[in-house]
């Protein structure tokens, strides 16, 4: 797809609801006992995988589109998947290693894999703790990554230090300790998200938070319940730098959460002097939501390291972006993670926005962007990385010439209508 500058950006938006809740919402209540209706789930590619893998583990779930109905089987309704017993998570790394924490308390066995992206991306960090707690996990190809061999097993509680601040793996792990003889603990180097707390406390899991430990009690039961997913932040966070950047726009961003382990890229607009303001501020199921007001805004650099990183980890691309229309430089640290994404996104970006007339500079751990320079269109390889690829539509709106974006389709993963909205606000619907 194509792209170029425009003259402003106005208007509201209604972003899909967020990706991480609407997987959990579908795992949770399949393993829960009773109905469980969700609103304003997520249609994308991703949170579809999830679907299937379930329906095909004996979950009857009616997709009637925002709203889902599961019909959960309890902790030990799961079937073994039919036909060839395996479970496909397509690209999505949360179905694999939270589905992982399941299966792995199961009394039968599955193979798990998925595309080429998820058979690279690193699964030995589940894996280990998974193994300490008794699983039998093999990586067939001997690689660490999917596809894996998953043999049910009856799992200890543990208490584990996790080298990572990574919810996937730490929700991995609760999952998992759900079915163990006793507690388990997952202690980070800094507080991940926390979705998977908040809504196993909805489904009645004796779960808690102690500074950076999560605390889980084996459980009898989960119960079916009604959840209501809020806008997905990292599907706003386009929004919020589009606003910023496109002279003359002024954007409202509707019911998107605003959980404190996901909005530290509203810490870092307000850090980089953006004008962005938290309407309607409410809290449903433990989850904060809030209709977001942003304005173009003069933008200078700011450095982001340290524990703000997990709170952000999904929109340090379009950070990265944002950073190069501020004036001064901005450093990006201790973002290591960002290499084992969809892509090697530290890579991805400074190719990219180097080719468009950046000043970044790769790092071991992120990227230095000294901002001011004119950006300029250029041909863009997403790398079938649905956040690249929506980052390069944004800095595209304020770039000279055009802009083409390679493979631009993988937004499907996250945000399916994201170039119908973006043209929307650009007055060219």
């Amino acid at each position: 797809m194509e792209f170029q500058r425009v003259t402003r950006l106005q208007g509201q938006v209604m972003v899909p609801g967020d990706k991480s809740i609407s997987h959990r919402s579908i795992m949770f209540g399949s393993i829960a006992k009773g109905i469980t209706e969700i609103d304003n789930f997520l249609q994308g590619a991703d949170c579809l995988s999830t679907m299937a893998c379930f329906q095909k583990m004996g979950i009857e779930i009616e997709n009637k589109g925002s709203r889902v109905v599961v019909h959960g089987k309890g902790l030990h309704g799961l079937e073994a998947p039919f036909g060839d017993g395996v479970l496909d998570c397509g690209n999505s790394g949360t179905t694999t290693r939270l589905i992982a924490g399941i299966l792995a308390a199961q009394d039968f066995s599955v193979t798990l894999t998925g595309d080429s992206s998820i058979q690279k991306r690193p699964m030995k960090r589940i894996i280990a703790p998974l193994s300490q707690m008794g699983a039998h996990i093999t990586s067939i190809n001997g690689t660490g990554c999917a596809p894996l061999l998953i043999r049910g097993q009856k799992l200890s509680g543990i208490s584990y230090e996790s080298p990572v601040a990574s919810a996937q793996v730490k929700s991995a792990i609760l999952l998992a300790g759900l079915y163990a003889d006793k507690e388990t603990r997952v202690k980070e180097p800094a507080l991940s998200r926390n979705h998977t707390e908040l809504m196993l406390q909805a489904f009645g899991a004796d779960v808690r938070t102690e500074d950076t430990t999560a605390v889980i009690q084996p459980a009898r039961e989960l119960f079916g319940c009604k959840l209501s997913v809020p806008g997905d932040i990292s599907s706003a966070a386009f929004f919020l730098a589009a606003g910023l950047m496109v002279p003359g726009s002024e954007i409202l961003l509707k019911n998107v959460g605003i959980n404190p382990t996901r909005d530290g890229v509203l810490r870092v607009c307000e850090e980089m002097g953006g004008n962005v303001t938290l309407l309607n501020l409410k809290t449903e199921g433990g989850e904060s939501t809030a209709d977001i007001l942003v304005r173009h805004s003069p933008l200078h650099g700011t450095v982001i390291e340290g524990a703000i990183i997990p709170a952000l980890i999904d929109e340090l691309p379009v950070i990265a972006a944002m950073a190069c229309m501020a004036e001064g430089t901005t450093i990006i640290r201790d973002a290591a993670e960002l290499k084992v994404k969809e892509s090697n996104r530290i890579e991805v970006m400074v190719k990219n926005l180097s080719a468009m007339g950046a000043d970044v500079t790769e790092t071991e751990d992120g990227m230095i962007i000294r901002g001011g320079r004119p950006l300029h269109g250029a041909v863009i390889d997403s790398r079938l990385d649905h956040r690249i690829a929506m980052t390069f539509a944004v800095a595209a709106l304020c770039s000279d010439g055009i802009t083409e974006i390679k493979g631009a389709e993988c937004v499907n993963i996250s945000y399916p209508e994201f170039y119908r909205d973006l043209k929307r606000l650009s007055g060219n619907a």
